[in-house]
């Protein structure tokens, strides 16, 4: 795989992540976020979804007629400037990307909330915090993760333009 071909695929994973520097689908993310199980099942429909449209949409740009083009986009839901590899490549990044966020932000919430991790229990439930199973808990560790993937995203652009 080329280089250019390798950045389209990987920039959804952490530099242009959906959920946590885009910022994009922050409901799902809140709602289902409460276990790593979850977590991976919403990010693999999200990820067959966007994978699908982006492919659909590539391949039929040319086809579609001016007048419906927004209309026939927004069903969809995908961006027409690339080839149909370029947008299965964006797709998958970018759904593999906001997999990374739910399963990120699902297993901290499981792990603290829970004391469990894919629903093997390794914490007592004496030690749980609930509050972390629950909508402030959600929002509480959205926030922190966010923060340190910005943070840690920040970083590695300084470090390319210090070389």
């Amino acid at each position: 795989m080329s280089n250019s071909k390798l950045n389209i695929l990987t920039k959804g994973f952490f530099k242009e992540n959906p959920t946590l520097i885009l910022v994009l689908g922050c409901c799902p993310t809140l709602a289902v976020t409460t276990s790593v199980g979850n977590a991976l099942g919403m990010g693999a429909a999200t990820t067959f979804v966007l994978l699908m449209s982006n492919i659909i949409i590539s391949a039929l740009k040319n086809v579609i007629p001016d007048k419906v083009r927004i209309p026939s986009y927004i069903v969809i839901i995908a961006a027409n400037k690339n080839s149909v590899l370029d947008s299965a490549l964006d797709g998958l990044g970018m759904g593999i990307g906001f997999t990374i966020a739910l399963v990120l932000i699902g297993g901290i919430r499981e792990i603290l909330g829970a004391g469990s991790f894919l629903g093997f229990q390794f914490i007592p439930s004496e030690y749980n915090m609930l509050i972390f199973v629950l909508a402030p808990g959600a929002f509480i560790v959205f926030g922190f993760v966010m923060a340190a993937v910005r943070y840690i995203v920040n970083k590695s652009e300084e470090k390319k333009k210090h070389k």
